[in-house]
Order: C-alpha cells, then structure tokens, then sequence
C-alpha cells in the first residue's frame, strides 16, 4: 500500500521541465524514446504487489497491492521522465531509471521504488 498511496493519495501537480531530480550511484536514465519504448505495453510490479499498467495507447491505470485502482494517461517527458494525469485532473510526474539492471521509479520528493518485475501484456 505505501507504493499506491505515493502514486495516488500523495499526487502532486509536477512540473518535469522545473524538477530538478537527485540522482544515486548507479542510475542510467533513459532518453525520450527508450522510456517509451520500455514502458508502452508493459506492467510494472513493485515489491508491495502494486502495478503500474502503461497501455500503448496512453492509457494508464495503477493498482495498490490490497485492491483498488487509479485510472489516467501517460506521456513521456524529457529527463527519464513519465507523467501521468489521472481522470481526476491530477497530474504527477515520476522519474523512472535504471539501477543494478532493475528499473526504479523516482518521485519528486525523492522517494525511490524498485521494480520487482515486468509484465509485458497485449
């Protein structure tokens, strides 16, 4: 749950182009094109069974691991950057690189969480 309630009860309007992300020892961001290409289709599984679903088609949705989900769309941004505005008008943005050969979402307060694995779906 602590995953679901940093993507969604804690949803911040962020400004990609206006954060200024810290980076750790190990972490690859991606360009504009490989975000999009590792995320288009796929389901991030994180460690607390939340999964974050990037449909090809923009369309989002997460789920937090004990039920209930979050519908939006997605775009990436500049930076090794996702943004998501959620059918409640609330956008945030997150910062997804990779670490050790694992990706890791970073949110805008710093917050970091490692993917457990990927699901790719049709």
């Amino acid at each position: 749950m602590r995953t679901w309630m940093i993507l969604g009860v804690l949803c911040v309007a962020t400004s990609s182009a206006a954060q200024e992300w810290k980076a750790h020892k190990g972490d690859v961001p991606f360009d504009a094109a490989s975000l999009s290409a590792h995320l288009s289709g796929q389901t991030l599984v994180f460690f607390d069974e939340g999964r974050s679903v990037f449909e090809s088609n923009g369309q989002y949705q997460y789920t937090y691991g004990g039920g209930g989900t979050w519908f939006g769309h997605w775009i990436v941004a500049d930076n090794s950057t996702v943004c998501v505005t959620f059918v409640t008008g609330v956008e945030r943005c997150d910062r997804i690189v990779e670490n050790g050969g694992r990706l890791v979402m970073q949110t805008a307060d710093g917050l970091r969480f490692p993917v457990k694995e990927i699901e790719a779906h049709s």
